[in-house]
C-alpha cells in the first residue's frame, strides 16, 4: 500500500482510538492527557471531554470534535465514531472480572518494562488471554471483539496511570496497524 494510503489507515485508526478513550474521560487527570493528545491529533480543534466543555454529550464526546482529515469524505467523521461507539458496545459486553484482571495485568507488565517498544507484546498477550478464557461473544466479528478488547484494556491501563496515555496510545495504533496488516 502506498504512503498516502497508510497515512490515511493510520489517521482513521487514530481517530477511532481517540474516541473510544475519549468516552466517560471524566477523570481530570486523565481528561487532561486526552485533552492533551487530542490537540496532538487534530490541533485546529477544541477537545472536549465530560467534565472539559458546556456541551459534552451523553457518551462523553462531540461528535464535532471528531473532524475528517483533509481529503477525506463529508461523513467520514460520522462512520468513526459509529465504529468507536460499536466497539465500546462490545466492550460493555465483556465480563467485567476478566477484564479487570487483564488490565491489572497490563498495567504491570507496562510498569515492570523499561521499553516501550514491548507493550504492544504485553497488550497481545492478554488480549490473546482473555479470548482463551472462552468469552461469549461468538456472534461478532472477532476483529471486532480483539479491537474492543484491546482498546478496553488501554483505556483501563490509561484510567488508572495517565501519564501513559501518549505512549499507550501509539502502541495502540501500531497494535491495529498489525491487526490490519493480518487480515
Amino acid at each position: 500500500m502506498d504512503d498516502l494510503g497508510n497515512l490515511r489507515i493510520d489517521q482513521n485508526a487514530a481517530l477511532v482510538i481517540f474516541t473510544f478513550l475519549q468516552a466517560d474521560c471524566g477523570d481530570s487527570e486523565y481528561g487532561e492527557e486526552l485533552r492533551s493528545l487530542g490537540q496532538e491529533i487534530n490541533p485546529n480543534r477544541d477537545i472536549n471531554c465530560r467534565g472539559f466543555g458546556e456541551d459534552s454529550s451523553e457518551d462523553g464526546y462531540l461528535e464535532s470534535d471528531i473532524q475528517p482529515s483533509v481529503g477525506l469524505p463529508g461523513n467520514h467523521a460520522e462512520v468513526l465514531v459509529q465504529i468507536a461507539q460499536e466497539l465500546r458496545e462490545i466492550a460493555a459486553q465483556l465480563e467485567h472480572s476478566v477484564v479487570a484482571q487483564a488490565t491489572q495485568n497490563l498495567s504491570r507488565n507496562i510498569n515492570a518494562s523499561h521499553s516501550t517498544q514491548e507493550w504492544g507484546n504485553y497488550l497481545s498477550t492478554e488480549v490473546e488471554r482473555v479470548l482463551r478464557q472462552g468469552l461469549s461473544l461468538n456472534d461478532l466479528p472477532q476483529e471486532h471483539v480483539i479491537l474492543a478488547l484491546s482498546l478496553t484494556l488501554v483505556k483501563g491501563v490509561c484510567k488508572q496511570a495517565p501519564h501513559l496515555l501518549k505512549n499507550l496510545f501509539n502502541t495502540a495504533l501500531q497494535y491495529i496497524r498489525l491487526l490490519s496488516s493480518r487480515l
